[in-house]
């Protein structure tokens, strides 16, 4: 008897795996998929597992129970039983979420990046996540409705490398949710439908159950690729920018007793997006704090406005114009 024929979205998911895999620069020995049982998760297991084998790769599954609900022990056990069954080593971490003024959405998202990031170290491999097309848009919209600027409306990266040396992958970036359930549905998978993605108390919930159905149904379909399209588009314009940035800060920084001074003439001599940039990115990489835009735009008056006003308080650090330079100071020096 032939075999059957592949399911398009089995197929699908597969081809998005080899080709997220392929764009490696240094092919990994293993590779670790975050898997929480749900339907993107889950179709990611099965293709990773299906292209991994393929390419002679470990494939481990790392699921992490938040303890958040009752039954998530029941439920991270299953998830992990499915990826055994398909062929994937498969490891459950349990974590102790501690609550912070973040929000619990967010203090359960730091918990789980941990998890991942230690069995990422301890594996050297990189880590797959299963954001998918319906996941960045959501994403966008989100940036948008805070009015955080362009950064905000980049998304997800598809590729990126954190300060701990941990590469995370989202494969699935350019495949719809409905494909990613289809696929599970095409492989007999059975899927985890997580309560709390149902729970219209989350603002990413009530996006897109929502706000992303309104647009479509008001603006005409196609909403959800045109949102990723341009955090893609975005994503590139920022890494034109922030080239254009590393190249010009090397000329007009200065480590300053203090902390770390910038030439007001040569952050003058830019264009505002440009400046405005520079003066974030100083502040990030000697203090490790962002720069809210009016933060930002009132340092950037030191160059443009200068009419001798006082010292700024930024989060960690000050600002304030000494001669030609804007010095960035930490706090108490």
């Amino acid at each position: 008897m032939p075999d059957a024929p592949l399911s398009p979205a089995v197929a699908e998911v597969r081809l998005a795996v080899r080709a997220a895999l392929a764009a490696l620069p240094d092919p990994p020995t293993a590779v670790i998929v975050a898997l929480s049982g749900g339907a993107d998760s889950l179709a990611l297991a099965a293709a990773t597992a299906f292209e991994a084998r393929a390419a002679g790769i470990r494939a481990v599954s790392a699921t992490v129970d938040h303890a958040l609900q009752e039954g998530s022990d029941r439920v991270a056990a299953e998830a992990a039983a499915q990826a055994t069954a398909l062929g994937l080593e498969a490891l459950v971490q349990r974590v102790e979420v501690m609550p912070s003024s973040e929000g619990p959405e967010a203090d359960a998202r730091s918990a789980r990046y941990a998890a991942l990031r230690t069995v990422a170290s301890a594996e050297n491999a990189p880590v797959l996540l299963g954001h998918t097309l319906d996941d960045q848009a959501e994403t966008v919209l989100l940036g948008l409705s805070r009015g955080s600027g362009a950064a905000s409306l980049q998304g997800m990266a598809p590729v990126r490398t954190d300060d701990d040396g941990v590469r995370w992958i989202r494969p699935l970036l350019g495949v719809r949710r409905a494909t990613t359930r289809a696929a599970c549905v095409a492989s007999g998978l059975e899927a985890w439908e997580d309560p709390h993605n149902a729970d219209p108390r989350y603002l990413r919930v009530r996006v897109r159950d929502r706000v992303l159905p309104v647009l479509e149904a008001e603006l005409g379909p196609g909403i959800a690729e045109a949102l990723a399209r341009t955090a893609e588009q975005l994503r590139e314009d920022a890494e034109a920018f922030d080239e254009m940035i590393h190249e010009t800060i090397e000329d007009i920084v200065e480590h300053a007793e203090a902390g770390i001074s910038v030439s007001a003439a040569a952050l003058a001599a830019n264009p505002a997006a440009l400046r405005n940039r520079i003066i974030r990115l100083v502040v990030q990489s000697e203090f490790g704090v962002g720069l809210t835009r009016r933060q930002t735009v009132e340092v950037a008056r030191l160059v443009t406005d200068w009419s001798g006003q006082g010292p700024i308080d930024l989060p960690g650090c000050t600002a304030a114009r000494h001669g030609g330079r804007i010095v960035f100071a930490a706090r108490g020096r």
